[in-house]
């Protein structure tokens, strides 16, 4: 499959927005609907209800919906060894990479003016949920994206849920990866259901205060939803399908470039991947190497429907490619040029970025020690990917002294009057003639 080829200067601003657009997400009145009834039977019928969703939806049978102890051992037991070892290496990345984000000191603790201490405390999230699509492409990887920063955070309760198969098991990765992550109430359920259990609570199910990690279109309206609701359940930020820009330069391999594009575009149908080159040559030689390398990996339908809405895209400089990569805010971004870093501080809008040929994508999805768990469908202009602040909270704190009081009453009195509050003033003015303050 050939993907087609467009000149940016050569379009008028109306392409040019076109061009950008992302395939349309999945949200019609009925999903919303359909969503709407699995977390209302949730809300009352407990775990019965989680049972026949997951009868339904996974075709499985669960009696007991926890993750036992034994079936940890069992997946471990079942995973070769090379797959034990690769999973424990990216955990320890992904643990470095977060431990280090604990010694950024967001902790504040001043005097504003004589006597009037302020501070910002943080504090763990009480109770977190965390959810693992499984399914064609079951993801251990975002069980430990998901576990490690929530563990290191310090979050008592860490409940995750994960799609069983058919004959009720999880799949072994997953269950391996948030054991040795640190999660060890795991529960056998997926989709709508899953999110709606974790966010008001089941029988089996402990309550959460906020929900994270992918999922498909149900997944995705049902967080939504009961984000909306002050009964539910926050969550951490809007989703949308997977995608990767690229800019590269004509000292690119064009089989580097061709791999990336297709390992997001393997996804599912609705990713999308762009490259922005200045060099005519590179497009060519990337196109050729996008038909052979397709020929000969599993997921070719997934990838060639991807490639209907994606483009390789011709600028006139690298200034251009990056100005247009704010404008899209991608989820990744690889810049596969010379001297790739100096484009860095130009770069304003993107989930993760990759610098270099010898950064794919794949590294940071994995073992890189990044998180994987990123803004898409173009939040990125306003959504940073996850870290440790995400299972956090700040709270502010003020202590005003005597002298406290005399610097900063007055001001509050007179701003509570000129907004017409006269409590407020009041509050203040009690305080002031008590202590003898003017």
């Amino acid at each position: 499959m050939k993907l087609p080829v467009y000149q940016w200067q050569s379009l008028g601003e109306r392409a040019q927005n076109k061009l950008l657009q992302r395939p349309a997400i999945q949200s019609s009145a009925q999903l919303k609907d359909d969503v709407r009834a699995i977390i209302n039977d949730v809300q009352r019928r407990g775990d019965k209800a989680v049972k026949k969703y997951t009868q339904r939806f996974d075709n499985a049978t669960i009696e007991a919906l926890k993750v036992e102890e034994i079936e940890f051992a069992n997946a471990e037991l079942s995973l070769g060894f090379n797959e034990r070892e690769a999973i424990l290496q990216a955990i320890d990345n992904i643990r470095c990479f977060h431990e280090a984000q604990r010694n950024v000191d967001i902790d504040i603790d001043i005097e504003t003016v004589s006597g009037m201490r302020c501070q910002r405390l943080t504090r763990p999230i009480r109770a977190v949920g965390l959810y693992v699509p499984s399914g064609s492409a079951p993801l251990p990887s975002a069980a430990m994206m998901l576990a490690i920063p929530a563990s290191i955070a310090g979050c008592p309760t860490r409940v995750l849920c994960t799609p069983p198969n058919a004959d009720g098991t999880v799949d072994p990765g997953i269950l391996f990866a948030a054991h040795e992550a640190g999660v060890r109430d795991v529960y056998k359920i997926g989709g709508a259901q899953a999110i709606a259990a974790m966010a008001y609570g089941t029988e089996s199910i402990p309550k959460v205060d906020k929900l994270f990690g992918p999922g498909n279109a149900f997944v995705t309206e049902a967080k939504s939803q009961v984000a909306s609701d002050p009964l539910g359940a926050a969550q951490d930020m809007p989703a949308g399908p997977s995608e990767v820009l690229v800019i590269a330069d004509g000292s690119a391999n064009p089989n580097y470039v061709a791999a990336d594009l297709l390992s997001q575009a393997e996804h599912g149908p609705d990713s999308q991947v762009l490259l922005l080159t200045d060099s005519a040559e590179l497009i060519e030689h990337v196109s050729l190497a996008i038909e052979r390398q397709l020929e000969s990996l599993d997921r070719a339908e997934i990838i060639t429907e991807s490639l209907s809405h994606s483009a390789l895209i011709e600028v006139d400089s690298i200034e251009s490619a990056i100005a247009i990569s704010n404008r899209y805010a991608p989820e990744h971004l690889i810049v596969n040029t010379k001297k790739p870093r100096r484009w860095l501080d130009r770069i304003t809008a993107a989930g993760s970025v990759f610098l270099g040929p010898l950064t794919p994508e794949s590294l940071g999805d994995y073992c890189s020690g990044t998180n994987h768990v990123l803004p898409t469908y173009g939040y990125a202009r306003n959504y940073s990917g996850l870290g440790l602040e995400q299972f956090c909270l700040q709270m502010s704190v003020q202590e005003a002294s005597p002298q406290g009081l005399a610097n900063t009453g007055p001001v509050a009195e007179v701003l509570a009057t000129l907004e017409g509050l006269d409590a407020h003033a009041l509050a203040v003015r009690l305080r002031l003639d008590d202590n003898d303050v003017d």
